[in-house]
């Protein structure tokens, strides 16, 4: 698994040529935006609100061909309202992408 972030960093890196600075800012609205979806997973205690993050959450994840976390949410949208482990597989995958070592966001 040491590519998982091969198509995102070459995603990031098409739209930000050779400027750092933007490949920065690229990477860090992706994990924002990310994160933004996961906390709404993880308050979702319907159907229809569960749905719709882990949709938005796929949708991110396929226009910047993060396939990792396009499956972890996937497998979200298969699973029940407030699933721990689909919560805990999207934390670890977004861990992965943004270099930490915590589970915390």
């Amino acid at each position: 698994m040491a590519n998982e972030n091969g198509a995102l960093d070459a995603t990031l890196a098409a739209a930000a040529g050779d400027n750092a600075a933007l490949l920065g800012e690229l990477r860090h609205a992706f994990l924002q935006s990310a994160e933004k979806h996961l906390d709404l997973l993880k308050r979702s205690r319907c159907d229809g609100n569960w749905n719709v993050a882990a949709h938005r959450l796929k949708g991110l994840a396929a226009s910047f061909h993060a396939q990792e976390l396009l499956d972890a949410a996937d497998n979200a949208l298969n699973c029940a309202p407030g699933e721990p482990m689909a919560v805990r597989e999207i934390e670890r995958v977004l861990a992965r992408f943004s270099g930490k070592n915590s589970l915390k966001f």
